[in-house]
């Protein structure tokens, strides 16, 4: 289940991350964290929101990227259906100590933890597991962080050679602030390196591309009933919001597929009814009413629509007439992200043709994508043009369009 804490509908959070390096100091992982929230307001929802945000990010940056992620957790998070759209090689859970660190309580929580370690995510701690009363978590440790603002040298010393002798955990010295605490820890056979020697945490201010709260609503009762594929895509196809999150995801580093999808039906069956569940709700926590105004994103709906009848119409195919939709539904990307339309387009993978239509407006796409503008804006002579090359007649076109409108408007009632 997704945690029941909820979270106010807000900004996306101010992600901040943090290098670490090993003695090479190459990067070898980040540690994100959330700088919208204070210490004191760390919950299992603030938790979700940033690994999910942090995936979802609409930027030029790629938070994301191919590195490892130390992500810190609570452990109510850590039961939490998001760690199902994460791809656990990439992602590191930081596990916090339980305080009074209770020998019942550490028993408890070990199945969690052992399953999301049998799961491939690696497991960080602090170096408060190193007390006796956590000694059934060390099997699982693969990382131990070493806080040198807390330790003396004396007790790093011990620490360390504790550590090597009962676990097979990689040692992480963070907080490191001087060339002074990098060599001791170094000389003492510390590893991998965190601190402000290193980087300070850089903060990226996160965006989101919002949907429609109705739309992710109408999915969610959809996946609720177990509604058809058909039906589905269907509601991804009416909201350009709900379309690009989707592919934005699928595609990510952050979800760990070795192949690029292209299209909803197939984002859809990958995922399944239960992770695209969880996918929506979280979504429809992370965002917020706003963003593009309406009317551009209907436009892109409608433009969608009409070439897809478009390409039918002039026989290409159904597999061209996918993609005709996708073109035309992220052929305003830029009017409804605060980016140029490459850079835009650059966050999700997109077949070669659609990229090609709308980038260098080349191929069939593009001429169906000239077409359905020159109907929005009424232009003669670029109608006229782009329907003689397409071989289509005005009374197929303007069916299309009037079939294509009257679908957006029932698409977009109000429920």
């Amino acid at each position: 289940m997704i945690p029941s804490t909820t979270v106010p509908a807000s900004a996306p959070p101010l992600i901040a991350r943090q290098c670490i390096v090993n003695h090479l100091r190459q990067v070898v992982g980040y540690e994100l964290f959330n700088r919208s929230r204070g210490a004191s307001v760390h919950t299992a929802a603030s938790d979700v929101l940033l690994v999910f945000t942090a995936l979802s990010h609409v930027g030029t940056e790629d938070i994301v990227g191919t590195k490892l992620l130390f992500v810190n957790c609570t452990h109510e998070s850590l039961a939490g259906g998001h760690l199902d759209l994460l791809n656990p090689a990439q992602m590191v859970l930081e596990i916090p100590p339980l305080g009074h660190a209770a020998s019942d309580e550490v028993t408890a929580r070990l199945p969690i933890l052992a399953e999301l370690r049998a799961q491939g995510f690696r497991l960080a701690f602090s170096h408060s597991v190193l007390d006796s009363a956590y000694a059934p978590w060390l099997q699982l440790a693969d990382y131990i962080k070493l806080d040198l603002s807390a330790l003396a040298l004396d007790q790093l010393a011990v620490l360390v050679q504790y550590a090597r002798r009962n676990t097979q955990a990689q040692l992480i010295a963070e907080k490191v602030e001087t060339q002074q605490h990098y060599e001791t820890a170094s000389r003492h056979g510390v590893e991998l390196f965190q601190g402000y020697l290193f980087a300070r945490p850089s903060e990226v201010h996160t965006q989101l591309l919002p949907p429609a709260q109705a739309h992710i609503i109408e999915l969610i009762n959809l996946l609720r009933t177990q509604a058809t594929t058909e039906a589905i895509e269907e509601v991804l196809k009416k909201d350009a919001g709900l379309a690009f999150n989707l592919m934005r995801l699928i595609n990510s580093a952050g979800f760990g597929l070795r192949r690029e999808v292209n299209s909803f039906r197939e984002a859809v069956m990958i995922l399944g009814l239960r992770k695209l569940f969880r996918w929506a709700a979280l979504l429809f926590t992370a965002t917020r009413d706003g963003g593009p105004p309406p009317a551009i994103c209907q436009t892109a709906v409608v433009r969608g629509r009409l070439m897809e009848l478009l390409a039918l119409e002039a026989n290409m195919g159904a597999e061209v007439a996918d993609q005709a939709f996708v073109t035309g539904l992220f052929s305003l990307l830029d009017a409804m992200l605060p980016l140029q339309l490459a850079p835009a387009l650059a966050l999700i993978n997109l077949p070669e043709a659609v990229s090609a239509a709308l980038l260098q407006g080349e191929g069939q796409l593009a001429m169906l994508l000239t077409l359905a503008k020159a109907c929005e804006s009424s232009d003669d002579e670029a109608f006229d043009h782009a329907a003689r090359s397409l071989e289509l007649n005005s009374t197929q076109i303007n069916g299309a369009h009037l079939q294509a409108l009257a679908w957006t408007d029932h698409l977009t009632d109000p429920l």
